[in-house]
């Protein structure tokens, strides 16, 4: 038997032994304190101040609030949410994008930051886990019949139901959190019936958060998402072709020679602190997209790199609160569940089901990848046919009024999509390929599987090494999802969530 591993306190890092990484109580409504009025004026009121196009205007008006008044956790993540919204409206809800943000929103919002170890973007805690409340007190939250959301841009069914979708599957699954905790303990006390216990409830759950996720087609419009709400998640990395070439200032309201630009990835569902919990348990590794896939570390026991360069799923613990990302550190170092899996090859039953665990993992990754084709690689799609064809429409008008015979080119000499594809990949975003990135996170929750048939299962022959013979090339295309910009081919892409 090996070292036994230290299982971190789950009320230490803030995770709660009842909701998991949402709070223990439902997230504040409102800041009782009448000194931070107009934040809630505002925030109560975004969707008139977009549309009106009033809502610079009100903002450069504000007093700039300290943030000295909050006075417990509570408030501090409410104050978050709050100036998140507003500061995502103001850049991204006027006549044009802007790279501006003024001290009224920027001081206190970067102090909130600060405090909550946090950057200063709307993340997925600001958004999700701190930005819902039970329709019913005395009713449980983790199903979306007593579930409903705070603050949204847009005010539409659309918008509540892409979070509410999100907050309810970390209601659902934050009972895996001390089962999976109760998993490790058993493997440092060799008791392998209660661990196949464990993983055989912890795979059922899986299933159940699978169903759970599906049920975003009921209420959210891939149109709605697309066009409405998407734009005001954006972040300011990797946005140039959205407006933001340099990023976002945040004026501190010093001299503007001192100010300095910042580039932030938006909200993403990638910040989730659960779903990354699950690949951490099941000693799941992800590396950066593209890489290529090796079992030596695991089999031969050889050390890996000192400084690897981190995935995307890695940069998204910087967008976690602090004590969230702390704890999935710990979880790291205590992991100890597929190691004793592989020591006792000789229980079937264990290892069919951790094997299984991988498999509604995988599964999971699989339905979410059907979701983005769906939400944003056939919107993408949609969106670049529309805005070719108006360039046709505008260029033959333009020729009929000046009445010169343009010369008739294909359409591959054209600039659409042959130079299109050329001027887009010059210009080089910084994204990463997403439906690459998604496949590969799928594939590499199987490549750890202990059972030679389950990860040949789990592969279904797929190349985790990028490409592979018979591939379709296609052109290429720049969507602009929540987090950066994504470099996606007509076939693939779109926007990251799990």
């Amino acid at each position: 038997m090996g070292r036994r591993s230290v299982m971190p306190v789950p009320e230490d890092y803030d995770v709660s032994s009842t909701n998991g990484f949402l709070s223990s109580e439902p997230p504040l409504q409102t800041l009782s304190d009448s000194y931070y009025e107009p934040w809630e004026h505002i925030v109560k009121n975004l969707q008139g101040l977009i549309l009106s196009k009033r809502l610079h205007e009100v903002v450069d008006k504000l007093p700039i609030l300290a943030t000295d008044r909050l006075s417990n956790l509570a408030e501090w993540r409410r104050a978050y949410s709050v100036l998140a919204f507003i500061t995502h409206a103001y850049i991204w809800g006027g006549n044009k994008v802007t790279e501006w943000v003024p001290p009224p929103i920027a001081v206190p919002f970067m102090a909130v930051c600060n405090h909550l170890e946090l950057p200063s973007v709307a993340t997925y805690a600001g958004l999700v886990l701190w930005n819902w409340r039970p329709i019913f007190d005395d009713e449980r939250i983790d199903t979306l019949a007593n579930l409903d959301m705070i603050d949204t841009f847009t005010g539409s069914l659309d918008e509540k139901w892409f979070y509410l979708i999100s907050v309810a599957i970390e209601a659902r699954g934050a009972p895996l959190i001390p089962l999976m905790l109760r998993a490790m303990e058993a493997a440092n006390e060799g008791d392998r019936p209660t661990l196949t216990e464990c993983l055989c409830t912890f795979a059922e759950r899986l299933d159940e958060l699978g169903g759970l996720l599906q049920r975003m087609y009921d209420n959210c419009d891939p149109h709605v998402f697309y066009h409405r709400l998407r734009p005001f998640l954006a972040g300011s990395k990797n946005m140039a072709d959205a407006g933001l070439p340099n990023g976002v200032i945040f004026d501190n309201g010093g001299p503007m020679n001192k100010q300095r630009y910042v580039q932030y990835s938006g909200g993403s569902n990638a910040q989730s602190s659960l779903i990354q919990f699950f690949d951490l348990v099941l000693s799941v590794e992800h590396r950066p997209t593209g890489t290529k896939h090796s079992d030596t570390y695991f089999e031969q026991g050889k050390k890996k790199p000192s400084a690897p360069e981190p995935s995307f799923i890695h940069e998204m613990r910087k967008y976690m609160p602090g004590p969230h990302a702390r704890f999935l550190a710990e979880i790291s170092k205590a992991a100890n569940i597929r190691a004793f899996v592989k020591q006792h090859p000789q229980d079937r039953s264990l290892a069919v089901a951790f094997d299984a665990c991988l498999a509604m993992l995988s599964a999971f990754r699989d339905k979410h990848i059907q979701m983005v084709s769906r939400y944003i690689i056939i919107k993408s799609q949609e969106a670049k046919r529309k805005k070719e064809a108006e360039e046709a429409k505008a260029q033959k008008k333009t020729a009929v009024l000046t009445e010169v015979d343009l010369p008739v080119r294909p359409k591959s000499a054209a600039g659409r999509p042959g130079e299109e594809k050329s001027r887009k990949d010059l210009r080089g975003t910084g994204g990463t390929a997403l439906i690459p990135f998604l496949r590969q996170a799928r594939d590499e929750t199987g490549q750890v599987a202990v059972d030679d048939w389950a990860r040949r299962v789990l592969s279904k022959g797929r190349s985790g090494e990028g490409g592979g013979r018979g591939r379709r090339r296609s052109s290429r295309l720049d969507v602009q999802g929540l987090a950066s910009v994504w470099h996606v081919d007509d076939c693939e892409g779109g926007l990251c969530l799990y």
